[in-house]
Formats: structure tokens, C-alpha cells, sequence
């Protein structure tokens, strides 16, 4: 695979200094303007405060970029004409030399093939409420991309008891950071038990060391709560949901706009609860990303 590494990505890679790799999509698609550019700046400030190089992962003129630089960060922010890249479109984009923001499953295959250990995100994708057979593209990677993702879960708007089955069925590790559930995105409890639970940085790392050594080439999920003051109380969260839901059948959303088009409409009826919550959780995440890929080098 062709990348273009930034300067400060390929230092930290010839040294093996800790490096955090970061998607795109939530710049282009997942966080309302100014949101989406504020907060991308933020992780790559935190990361950076953590000690630890931040590699946010695009596609600019066909090119796989890792390590952007802050224009081409505010052109994800700001331009329409960014297409959504999952690992089926990177060909598409290169071949047509496209603009494009990265999701889980894309950005995991890139970090992985850049040499990057450690990736930090929001939420994964999972199976579809209601769609057995819609399944993200998120999750068939994750199986088979041996790195260490940090993440709250799955995004709520799935099906979050056939998505934890869907990793269990793959063999993903699921870990919960200081927790024994699996988070539910902007809720602290799913109700799903994690297959271990870790205190801190070295119990991830031995466990990926563990995964490595027995040639495993699955990714180890580790799952980290949303911070409690930013939790959103699960039946005002179902509400909040099920408009969206009906909203997005009204107006015939499928495919890759769903996930989107729910998490908007989920932030304008909570009045931005939602949309603080994202934020702080992702904040949160590359906190913990940065603590780990620290004890991974």
C-alpha cells in the first residue's frame, strides 16, 4: 500500500515513539461545523500532551494520507465534496484521485499497514437495528487487523447485543477499561459483559503482546466508558433514538448516510446533550489511546 507519511508520523515511526492513529470521518461526517474542526484539533492536542504522536488518517487527490496538517484538517471540515471511505472505496479513491474521511474499518487497515499499534475513536460500527444482514464494514476488519482500538462501544444507534455477539462469534477481544460492561456509546452500562477487565495501560499491552506471540491477527477492542458527567440517562436516550429512527424511515435514509443522519437528529432533540457527549467521549479516548500506545513502545 502507497502512504504518504507526514514528517512527524515517519519520525516517530523510525524512532518507535508512541504514535495514536485517528479517523477522519467524524471530521467530515460525524460532528457539526465548527464541532468537527475544533475537536479534531483537540485530539491531536491531547494526544500530543499525552505523549504520543497524533496520525489522523484521510485520502486527499487519491492520496493515503497519515499525519495531516491543519489545512488539510479544516478541508474536511469545511468542503461537501468528501466522500465517506470504507475499505471497499479506497481503490475508488486512489483511482480517481478522490477527497475522502476515512471510517474505523478503512483507518484500522491504514494504521495497521503504516506500522501504527494504537488507534483511537469514537464508536464502531455494528449491526444495523432491525438489519441482520446490515453489518458495517467496521467489524470484518477488525477481525482480521491485529492492532489495539480504543473506543465507548458501538455507536447506540446499533444493535449493540448482535454487534457484541458479531465480536464474539470473530474472535475480537473485547476489553473494558476499569469496567465490566461494554459501554454503550453515551451511556456508561449495555447491560454486555467485556471478556476481561483491565486497570490501566500495561494489562492492555500484555494482553496484545499475548495476542501477537500466538500469531492472532485479530484487533484488541478496548472499551472505555463515556465520562459520567457527560452520560445520558438510558430512557431519555431511547427517546431520543426512536425519533431518529422514525425520522430517518420518513425520509428513506440507508446506507452509509444512516449513521449520520441518526446522531444529528439525536443531537438537535436532546438540545446538543448528545453532541457534548461524542465529544468528551472521543476527548476521553485518545487520553487513554495515547497512555497505551506510550506502554506499547
Amino acid at each position: 500500500m502507497k502512504l504518504r507519511i507526514s514528517d512527524e508520523v515517519s519520525v516517530a515511526l523510525h524512532f518507535d515513539k508512541p504514535i495514536v492513529a485517528l479517523e477522519s470521518t467524524v471530521i467530515a461526517h460525524g460532528l457539526p461545523h465548527p464541532q468537527n474542526i475544533e475537536t479534531a484539533l483537540k485530539l491531536e492536542s491531547i494526544v500530543r500532551e499525552n505523549g504520543a504522536v497524533p496520525a489522523t488518517i484521510a485520502v486527499f487527490d487519491g492520496e493515503i494520507c497519515v499525519g495531516l496538517d491543519q489545512q488539510q484538517i479544516k478541508k474536511l471540515a469545511t468542503e461537501k465534496n468528501i466522500r465517506k471511505i470504507s475499505r471497499n472505496d479506497l481503490s475508488i479513491a486512489v483511482a480517481n484521485k478522490l477527497n475522502g474521511a476515512t471510517t474505523v474499518a478503512a483507518t484500522t487497515l491504514i494504521a495497521y499497514k503504516s506500522g501504527i499499534k494504537v488507534f483511537a475513536t469514537g464508536g464502531i460500527g455494528g449491526v444495523h437495528r432491525g438489519r441482520e444482514r446490515d453489518i458495517s464494514a467496521d467489524l470484518p476488519e477488525l477481525s482480521k487487523t491485529p492492532i489495539i482500538v480504543v473506543c465507548s462501544g458501538a455507536k447506540i444507534v446499533l444493535d449493540l447485543p448482535k454487534t457484541r455477539e458479531w465480536l464474539e462469534t470473530h474472535g475480537i477481544t473485547v476489553l473494558g477499561w476499569q469496567c465490566e460492561e461494554m459501554p454503550a456509546f453515551y451511556s456508561q452500562a449495555s447491560g454486555l459483559t467485556v471478556d476481561e477487565r483491565v486497570e490501566d495501560a500495561k494489562d492492555v499491552v500484555r494482553i496484545a503482546k499475548a495476542r501477537d506471540e500466538l500469531e492472532m491477527m485479530s484487533s484488541i477492542l478496548v472499551t472505555v466508558p463515556v465520562p459520567k458527567e457527560f452520560e445520558i440517562n438510558a430512557v431519555e436516550l431511547e427517546n431520543f433514538l426512536n425519533d431518529a429512527l422514525a425520522a430517518a424511515e420518513k425520509e428513506k435514509i440507508g446506507g452509509k448516510e444512516i449513521t449520520p443522519f441518526l446522531l444529528a437528529r439525536m443531537s438537535e432533540k436532546s438540545g446538543g446533550k448528545t453532541l457534548a457527549a461524542n465529544i468528551a467521549l472521543l476527548e476521553n479516548n485518545a487520553r487513554i489511546a495515547s497512555e497505551i500506545a506510550r506502554s506499547v513502545y
